[in-house]
């Protein structure tokens, strides 16, 4: 799937970012919008991961839809 669809209906898709990433609130992926890098930092913030690790899990969790 491509990113821009994703972005393009991110209300439908935050769900599912939400069953993936369970510790990321509703306020915060109200302000990611849809955008991948900030998705990827607000993993990278919350699981206390390396930034390439949540770069790949957003991939890996694209690449799945």
């Amino acid at each position: 799937m491509n990113w821009d669809r994703i972005e393009g209906n991110w209300k439908q898709f935050a769900g599912k970012v939400k069953e993936k990433w369970g510790k990321l609130t509703d306020d915060e992926l109200d302000k990611i919008a849809g955008r991948r890098e900030q998705l990827a930092g607000k993993i990278q913030e919350s699981y206390g991961i390396s930034r390439d690790e949540a770069e790949r899990q957003v991939k890996d969790w694209e690449t799945r839809l």
